[in-house]
């Protein structure tokens, strides 16, 4: 059942001792002491906020928490989605709605309270989703392009079709449908459907791992020698305007096959530059929806660019624009939702991004060990997630590091890794 954090209209107060949580201008929850006069500004405030466009987030992680805080800056009133109440959205939006993102009346009932509702993950009800857009709501990405990117063999499937460049792979409904392709080994095992930050995913490399495979439809990757892994975000507004940012230079964790950490601009020859903003592009355009992509791509020993896989929301690689470039993927994204023009995607300086993840063996309420130390460096900005609990690999923020000089985002990527850590308190 959803239930809302306020209600949809104040109730008139005839003594001064009440308070009503309402929202300023600037769309900050604000608490209004009231008498009978204070009641007509109540009022006037809230018919403001009437006029405002009413935008939803399925989800209330780490991503729509950033949204948020660049929506703030917008003529806005936003609504989030999410069962657990002490997610790192609930607290920066107007409208705090606890439901299931997974769930067909859940969504179908948020999708009716807004004028315009994004994502920020890919597991969410689409059936829902598409009944909604029959009956006009404008949704960001569009439902058609969720269901292919939500589901990896549709995805690569999709590639295929396009003749976009991508590793070989086959389908697999089951165990025994992996073991009869142990000819593919190397290969990476991807679950269809639910896998995120370096779950759902498994890396075999002989035919005595086969048994750590999924159960369940998956896709089989033939493993490529990659030189460099890479990433580029796409950004279409409702017209089907594009711009892309940067290209980004990706380093994994593989132990947890997590991203650890990553420079924006990619050093790569000019050739491979082109190949993969011209790769992402083309894949974008055929998803044919408004909204920020992240197409993360590997370049092989021949130098030739394959796309790993699409991302269709704001995206981990794209973190680093917040400070590092004049608009960030989150702004992009909120200017794509109200309708706004796009924005400028060139970057203020080179910019490095480091994941905090919690540490091995550490479970429990978070402790940031260094944290001190590194606020204290120049030209570093630490983004923390409000996570209330700690585990091993949860992402728990991130630093970006902005620098004319590559040498120094490498260096101080290098000293954050070595000092800031997230511990458990116990």
């Amino acid at each position: 059942m959803l239930t809302s954090r306020l209600p949809a209209k104040p109730p008139l107060w005839a003594v001064a001792s009440k308070i009503l949580k309402t929202s300023d201008y600037f769309n900050r929850p604000v608490y209004l002491c009231t008498n009978l006069l204070q009641e007509r500004l109540i009022h006037r405030t809230h018919q403001k906020i009437d006029h405002m466009k009413k935008a939803g987030i399925l989800g209330g992680g780490q991503l729509g928490r950033m949204l948020l805080q660049a929506a703030a800056n917008y003529p806005v009133e936003t609504y989030v989605m999410e069962n657990e109440r002490q997610c790192p959205a609930a607290h920066l939006c107007h409208h705090f709605i606890t439901g299931d993102i997974r769930n067909y009346d859940d969504v179908y009932r948020f999708g009716k309270m807004v004028d315009v509702l994004t994502i920020e993950i890919e597991q969410v009800n689409t059936d829902a989703l598409q009944q909604l857009k029959r009956e006009g709501l404008r949704i960001i990405p569009d439902p058609d392009c969720l269901e292919i990117i939500a589901n990896k063999i549709k995805q690569k499937e999709f590639l295929k079709e396009l003749k976009i460049p991508t590793a070989p792979f086959v389908v697999t409904q089951n165990l025994d449908g992996l073991y009869e392709h142990v000819d593919m080994l190397p290969a990476v095992h991807k679950l269809a459907v639910g896998g995120y930050d370096g779950k759902g995913v498994v890396v075999i490399h002989h035919s005595d791992q086969l048994h750590q495979g999924f159960n369940a439809p998956s896709v089989l990757e033939q493993k490529v020698q990659i030189e460099k892994e890479l990433a580029l975000m796409v950004a279409v507004d409702q017209e089907g305007q594009t711009t892309v940012y940067p290209l980004v230079e990706m380093v994994f964790d593989q132990r947890l096959n997590l991203l650890s950490h990553q420079i924006s601009p990619a050093i790569v020859h000019p050739t491979t530059e082109w190949k993969a903003e011209a790769i992402a592009i083309a894949c974008v355009k055929a998803l044919n929806s408004p909204g920020v992509f992240a197409v993360e791509m590997f370049e092989d020993a021949a130098g030739q660019v394959l796309v790993n896989e699409i991302a269709p929301r704001v995206h981990n690689s794209g973190h680093h624009t917040i400070e590092g470039n004049y608009s960030s993927q989150f702004d992009m994204l909120c200017r794509i939702l109200l309708g706004y023009p796009l924005g400028n995607t060139e970057p203020i300086l080179p910019a490095a991004l480091v994941n905090l993840v919690g540490a091995n063996q550490h479970s429990g309420e978070p402790v940031y060990d260094g944290l001190d130390e590194v606020l204290k460096m120049e030209n570093v900005f630490v983004h923390l997630y409000g996570k209330f609990q700690t585990r091993p690999g949860r992402k728990m923020g991130h630093v970006t590091v902005i620098s004319s000089e590559p040498q120094e985002l490498l260096h101080k990527v290098m000293q954050i890794q070595k000092v800031l850590s997230v511990k458990s308190a116990v």
